[in-house]
């Protein structure tokens, strides 16, 4: 896409699964890279492979580091960092805390530091990865679903405050895809995830295709599409099909 050539792009949680695949679809586009996750020598092979920059650390103070990287300012931010975080209500306190630090917080940090240049120069696009869970939910993992909810709210928030701004939000909400997540979600994600799993480039491409459309939401499984309506239509309905699933998880542990 023409529209990417030399454009200035940062992904976290980039040393491998869906921000490895976001790495390599946009260098592939023509952008220039910055690459970010907690693993230095993963996030550095990417970054080698793809001709990118790596820029390892925590996702929630990468703003800075990464334009300094890419020789200032920051054109497209993929906020693609997350904690799997699996328990019920009664997960440790630190698990809900990390889950919501990650998961949420560190998408708000890196607003506030993108947004002053952004709105100044009438432009940014922001990409949230938020899940399926975000807008529907996950049997077996409270934090993360709590969490997910909350990013989505978030990058539903950033577009309709700044879309007339020339700020563009995009919202990525997968169900599985083969990577460690997956396997982190258990006997959970393989009831619930695993049957109609796709694989990370699967959702790199149904990106570059909503960012083509211009549209916030994007849904690299389509029936996704039909539960959010069914959510919202029948709660009740919809509940109680979550609550078989949960009743099938528990039979199977």
């Amino acid at each position: 896409m023409d529209a990417f050539e030399d454009a200035k792009v940062v992904v976290t949680g980039a040393g491998g699964g869906i921000g490895a695949a976001l790495a390599r679809r946009f260098a592939a586009a023509g952008a220039r890279v910055a690459v970010n996750d907690l693993d230095a020598e993963r996030v550095a092979a990417v970054a080698r492979e793809i001709g990118g920059l790596a820029v390892p650390g925590d996702a929630s103070a990468v703003v800075p580091e990464a334009a300094r990287a890419l020789g200032g300012g920051i054109d497209v931010y993929c906020a693609n960092a997350g904690l799997p975080s699996p328990g019920a209500e009664d997960a440790e306190e630190e698990i809900w805390a990390a889950a919501w630090d990650v998961n949420v917080m560190a998408h708000v940090r890196a607003a506030r530091q993108l947004l002053p240049g952004w709105l100044a120069r009438g432009g940014g696009r922001f990409v949230s990865t938020v899940s399926a869970a975000g807008l529907l939910t996950m049997i077996g993992a409270a934090p993360y679903s709590v969490s997910k909810h909350g990013a989505y709210a978030f990058a539903e928030w950033l577009s309709l405050t700044y879309r007339h701004r020339g700020v563009k939000v995009h919202a990525i909400c997968p169900q599985g895809v083969r990577t460690d997540m997956l396997t982190a979600a258990g006997g959970a994600g393989e009831l619930v995830l695993a049957p109609t799993a796709i694989e990370p480039e699967d959702v790199a491409e149904a990106l570059f295709a909503g960012m083509a459309e211009e549209r916030f939401l994007i849904l690299p499984h389509p029936e996704v599409a039909e539960f959010y309506r069914a959510r919202a239509a029948e709660p009740d309905r919809w509940l109680g099909g979550m609550n078989k699933l949960q009743r099938q998880w528990e039979a199977k542990r």
